[in-house]
């Protein structure tokens, strides 16, 4: 009888359901004290000055670009291989985004061809870290120093780098802003949620850039709700046009438990990792993915598996086969351009060619901290009979 194996559920504990039903029964929940107690323990675990917690990662991105002032007629780089935030962050303030390859055999973006990417209108790049693992920073600056562009807002799509290692440290003070997503599948979650962090809070001659975001993700409005509702405090100014994608206490709340309990999630999730990177390692057709170096350490977001020598419609064979088994499998990420969207916008899968060998055949396998060891190895197992029999 074959087990039924999700891709990717929450791991909610008893903790964090009572965290939500105590914000529910405190009189006040959106934005306020849970929002903000939050941020202040982002910022510490992540080893940076400021955080703001949003509402979702894709506004992050998207209320950088705009307190920035980065619009139409300005260049922002990225790379095609990742989720629609990080280019539609751009599209949404009027620019089409350029895509940089990722490198040969790798998942992230290519230092080299960034250089020669990079235009008198660049105003910002958008590296990606992926599965967990973070884009070497350092190259990415040392880019921009060899270039004459450290005047480039150099922002970091970490939404799977939570609790990832660069150099010896958390991932979320390194580059300008890091942008981290908390949505239901990711390590931590808050339901639906993100995060900004950055340690310059003068950042580019800006006067109080956190004091610029807060009040970007509040409408442009000059005081939260909570602020208002004190008796006599009923005035306010809206200081710009804003967004609206401030987090509420109550997915805060939430947060806060799994920040609590993040290090042993962190720990299980190492353990399911290894299963898998134990059981193919040594199979021929198996690329394991990567967990660490002397420089990097995953958040064991991911597990992007690459079969060797197996085309897009073997892979999609195996999918097929595993969902057929109760193993549900996922693929990270089509490439932009393969998109509808991005075609219209005038984007090829051919100008991407790295990018197209990594999607064509990874399979991402089950990875979360409420999978049991004994699951993982059956997955392992499964995954190894239908490679087998297929290939």
């Amino acid at each position: 009888m074959n087990k039924k194996i999700p891709f990717s559920p929450p791991d909610i504990t008893q903790a964090e359901i009572d965290a939500v039903v105590d914000v529910l029964k405190s009189g006040w929940i959106t934005t306020g004290p849970k929002t903000a107690e939050f941020e202040k323990n982002i910022a510490e675990y992540c080893g940076s000055n400021h955080a703001l917690a949003l509402a979702n990662a894709t506004a992050g991105l998207e209320i950088l670009l705009k307190v920035f002032d980065i619009k139409k007629g300005d260049d922002v780089i990225t790379t095609p291989y990742t989720y629609t935030s990080t280019a539609s962050a751009a599209i949404h303030c009027g620019i089409l985004p350029t895509f940089v390859d990722v490198q040969k055999d790798d998942f992230l973006i290519d230092p080299e061809k960034l250089y020669d990417a990079i235009k008198p209108t660049t105003k910002a790049i958008y590296s990606v870290d992926f599965a967990g693992v973070p884009v070497d920073y350092d190259a990415i600056k040392q880019v921009l120093k060899d270039k004459g562009r450290e005047d480039i807002l150099l922002v970091s799509d970490s939404a799977h780098s939570f609790g990832a290692s660069y150099k010896g440290k958390k991932v979320g003070a390194q580059v300008d802003a890091h942008v981290f997503s908390f949505h239901a599948v990711k390590n931590l979650t808050t339901a639906e949620g993100g995060a900004v962090t950055f340690n310059n809070n003068n950042l580019f001659g800006k006067k109080d850039l956190f004091r610029e975001l807060k009040l970007m993700s509040l409408n442009g409005q000059s005081k939260d709700a909570l602020s208002k509702t004190k008796a006599g405090a009923w005035q306010y100014d809206v200081l710009f046009a804003g967004a609206k994608c401030n987090m509420t206490d109550i997915n805060a709340a939430i947060g806060l438990v799994q920040l609590s309990r993040y290090e042993d999630i962190l720990k299980k999730r190492k353990t399911i990792f290894d299963i898998y990177t134990n059981a193919l390692k040594d199979k021929d057709w198996a690329i394991v993915p990567f967990e660490k170096n002397d420089d990097e350490i995953t958040s064991y977001h991911l597990y992007p598996l690459r079969l060797r020598d197996f085309t897009e419609e073997k892979r999609n064979t195996v999918i097929q086969i595993l969902a057929e088994k109760g193993i549900a499998t996922n693929v990270h990420f089509t490439p932009l351009p393969m998109f509808t969207a991005y075609k219209k916008l005038g984007y090829s899968i051919d100008d991407y060619p790295n990018a197209y060998s990594q999607y064509a055949n990874e399979i991402t396998l089950p990875l979360y901290s409420t999978l049991s060891p004994e699951d993982a190895e059956y997955v392992a197992q499964e995954l190894i009979k239908v490679v087998e029999k297929v290939r």
